[in-house]
């Protein structure tokens, strides 16, 4: 039986960042090679480099050497064209700060990675209503991003990372704006992601919460992963 090929491998990824006269380094040398299906749980404080390794896997941000490759990309090597359309199609992020455009609906907000992609409107809001009805928003889809709590911005952050139904999910500390209750009930909805849909997630963050569901756990110090506990 042939084994399928890794949805993300890196060799030796590395990115440093000028700082006057010298150099600081996000993450240094990581080596990574994780299968298609894991829901993995990136571990490390502040500044151990999960953020900068999430915006390199997210085409974000540039390695300065190593090598890279997600969903048969190799993200060193693509064009701007062809890294946007990576962006738009094999990657759904969801962040800490939700980044909810405040003018428009929730329902507008969903639906409009899809429709910058190019996809039929008619579609694509019957796709959001799926997403929204799957995670308890439908009542809200009229509703600004102010006019919400912290829990359903989150929700509404994740149906919008789905629109394009992408292969791989990054989460950058998905419940760190969150409540203990809401936080669990994102970790909830980020595994039954991962469970039913067979979505790759990998989850960045320095709480506990998501630890009992990985299938792999990465841990992150001063931008190299290491083999200690991931006990934060």
């Amino acid at each position: 039986m042939t084994t399928p090929e890794p949805i993300i491998r890196t060799h030796e990824l590395t990115r440093r960042y000028p700082l006057g006269g010298s150099e600081v380094v996000g993450v240094d040398r990581v080596s990574l090679t994780i299968a298609a299906g894991e829901l993995v749980v990136l571990k490390g404080n502040s500044g151990s480099g999960k953020s900068t390794l999430l915006s390199l896997l997210a085409g974000l941000d540039d390695p300065t050497d190593g090598r890279l490759q997600v969903a048969g990309y190799d993200l060193r090597c693509l064009s701007e064209a062809r890294k946007n359309r990576y962006r738009r199609e094999v990657v759904g992020m969801i962040f800490q700060a939700f980044n909810l455009l405040p003018t428009m609906s929730v329902l507008e907000n969903v639906c409009l990675p899809a429709l910058l992609a190019g996809h039929p409107y008619r579609r694509t809001v019957a796709r959001a209503h799926e997403l929204l009805d799957w995670l308890g928003m439908r009542p809200r889809g009229d509703h600004r991003p102010a006019q919400l709590s912290g829990g359903e911005m989150q929700r509404t952050a994740i149906a919008r990372a789905l629109i394009n139904d992408p292969a791989l999910i990054l989460a950058d500390e998905p419940t760190g704006n969150l409540d203990s209750r809401n936080g669990e009930r994102v970790i909830e909805l980020l595994r039954d992601l991962n469970h039913r849909w067979q979505r790759t997630v990998v989850i960045a963050t320095h709480s506990n919460l998501a630890d009992p569901f990985a299938s792999l756990k990465i841990c992150l110090k001063d931008g190299v992963v290491t083999d200690a506990t991931c006990d934060s």
